[in-house]
């Protein structure tokens, strides 16, 4: 009786959750579509204006890691009060004052407090349901992820075209609804109090802010500190009674090998919403309004059908997702590669494959790692999780930007009769060849250990 009362607990508290990363994963997109509109405010160049998406990345994105670190200590409730209220207030200060860089401090307490939600999203599904009912529950995230990215472009578009474009801070504040909900469904659970290593966890956080600015500026200087202070945060973990991250979790063999393809994985899987906009802007000749338009049919169909990847993970197994997903993806990446100057309508329909590929994907290897990790280390596990997969985007959207500037006028893929877009037909084959050598290695390193499992069963 306990156990169904936690699990109906739990599908309620996913229903919250959907909603809260619907409005959160808007407030991230909705902002890109005008920045060009802040410069002008503000008469700023471009390179000024790009730290209102920047800033908040990097901070979400060391965020994520610190709040699931915390959230193995102390009560989920109290860290999401904390972490909503900053978003709210943030979103005030964005809409309220009247120069840029308060414009900036608000973006930044918006991302210092939005980076609560992925450790909220990964942990309600290890707290509340079993193994085999996970999947599903991740499902569910993962349909806000997809909705809120269908919906932030076109509710962008509509303020903007009504309103100023600061009215978008008021957006975020919906956020709060759902804080008596989560006050009233979570329990009062908490793992062991202890020191926090603060000096670990600011290391880790200049490793990744130095090695994402390294990548995405071309300035290597910035990598190499990068690297040091990566080597310094290993010697503290190393070294403190009480680290940051344990030591021992990196010697899981299922927990790493299974980052680190999340990783690669997370970074193959931007292309699609990184290239995408830009071949249907440079290929194509699409204006901005059209462009969001032809993203949408994606992001609605992995929303559709996030769900149903999740209750396929539990029912098959996460490497049967693993593998239709790959199936997905490389049906999107091949057919981009070689219908790259079709018609628009069919590029967003190619998309679909891709987007719904990549959410079945993510599912599968959160599902997946969460099982792999011990209950005292889900929560920073999880987080790193959510950590790399940021630092995967932004150092994909810096190669991936650099290599479109440089451009081709080898066709790479013999099938391609376009002459417009090679650059695009080229990376996109690339992001093929790749994604059958992670299936490969995953086949060899789960699927069949699996499959052997299943026969000595039989």
């Amino acid at each position: 009786m306990e156990h169904e009362l936690q699990q109906q607990t739990g599908e309620k508290l996913m229903r919250i959750v959907m909603f809260t990363l619907v409005l959160s994963s808007m407030s991230v997109l909705m902002f890109n579509f005008v920045l060009p509109e802040i410069g002008k405010t503000f008469d700023l160049t471009n390179a000024q204006v790009s730290w209102v998406t920047s800033s908040y990345a990097l901070i979400y994105g060391i965020g994520t890691v610190i709040y699931g670190k915390l959230a193995d200590r102390y009560k989920l409730k109290n860290l999401l009060t904390s972490g909503l209220s900053f978003f709210a207030l943030g979103s005030l200060i964005g809409l309220f004052f009247q120069t840029f860089w308060m414009v900036l401090v608000g973006r930044c307490l918006q991302a210092a407090g939005a980076a609560v939600i992925p450790a909220t999203a990964m942990l309600i599904p290890l707290r509340y349901f079993p193994p085999e009912r996970r999947g599903a529950a991740m499902g569910t995230a993962f349909v806000g992820l997809a909705l809120g990215s269908a919906l932030g472009p076109v509710i962008s578009a509509f303020i903007v075209g009504i309103a100023h474009w600061r009215w978008l801070f008021c957006v975020p504040l919906l956020i709060l609804i759902t804080l008596p909900f989560y006050r009233k469904y979570l329990g009062d659970e908490r793992g062991s109090l202890g020191r926090l290593d603060w000096v670990g966890g600011g290391l880790l956080g200049m490793t990744v802010t130095l090695l994402l600015l390294g990548v995405t500026s071309g300035k290597w200087r910035f990598a190499i500190v990068g690297l040091l202070a990566l080597a310094l945060f290993i010697a503290r973990i190393r070294s403190v009674s009480e680290p940051f991250v344990q030591p021992g979790l990196f010697t899981n063999k299922n927990y790493t090998l299974r980052l680190t393809i999340a990783f690669l994985i997370s970074g193959i899987g931007l292309s699609l919403y990184f290239l995408g906009p830009l071949l249907l802007a440079h290929v194509h000749q699409l204006p901005p309004s059209w462009i969001s338009f032809a993203m949408v049919p994606a992001a609605v169909a992995s929303a559709i059908l996030g769900r149903k990847g999740g209750k396929l993970a539990d029912l098959k197994g996460n490497s049967y997702l693993f593998f239709i997903a790959s199936g997905l993806l490389l049906t999107c990446f091949v057919l981009l590669s070689t219908f790259i100057g079709i018609s628009p309508v069919f590029i967003s329909i190619f998309l679909i494959f891709g987007n719904v590929g990549q959410t079945f994907m993510m599912i599968a290897m959160s599902n997946s790692i969460s099982i792999a990790l011990p209950k005292e280390q889900a929560g920073v596990g999880m987080g790193l999780l959510s950590m790399l997969n940021f630092i995967a985007g932004g150092m994909a959207s810096g190669v991936y930007g650099k290599v479109v500037d440089l451009g081709s006028d080898v066709h790479w893929n013999p099938a391609n009769i376009y002459p417009n877009g090679i650059i695009y037909s080229n990376i996109f084959l690339v992001l093929a060849g790749l994604h059958v050598v992670i299936l490969l290695f995953y086949y060899l390193q789960f699927g069949r250990a699996k499959r052997k499992s299943n026969q000595l069963e039989g």
